[in-house]
């Protein structure tokens, strides 16, 4: 129960960041990826204010043996920069580009805008598929 408690706290909050911070509306996504157009700053601003909480929580996390709501902490194991990283990375960026939302903001706009959540949200889930079967068919190669 604690678990999911801490998760729907923490996914509210998020969700209520995103939402007063503008960030739901893909037209101001969009807006700071335009340098050379109508430039618009603020996303760098939410950037920046997230850094600040994330930085103290790193400092917390490494004087605590395990979380509040699980028994260990659940960080990668590598720092390997790999091919598939970069090309995840770069179609990642590519969507974020074109949609002007990413995965958290695209779930949180079901709230204001359905509609158009929902067609990026369904090629997110196309996408997340398509990673699935590619990673799933290298495996089984490799483990032949």
């Amino acid at each position: 129960m604690g678990r999911i408690l801490v998760g729907l706290i923490s996914g509210t909050l998020f969700g209520a960041g995103l939402a007063v911070s503008g960030m739901l509306d893909p037209v101001r996504v969009r807006g700071f990826l335009d340098l050379f157009g109508t430039w618009d700053p603020t996303l760098a601003f939410v950037m920046g204010g997230a850094m600040i909480p994330m930085a103290i929580a790193w400092i917390v996390q490494r004087s605590q043996r395990a979380p509040l709501a699980d028994d260990r902490f659940h960080l990668p194991d590598t720092s390997t920069i790999t091919a598939p990283l970069i090309g995840g990375s770069a179609l990642f960026g590519i969507g974020w580009g074109l949609g002007g939302l990413c995965p958290g903001p695209a779930l949180a706009a079901f709230a204001i805008a359905p509609d158009k959540a929902a067609i990026f949200t369904a090629a997110m889930v196309a996408g997340f598929a398509a990673a699935w079967f590619v990673q799933r068919s290298r495996t089984a190669v490799t483990t032949r």
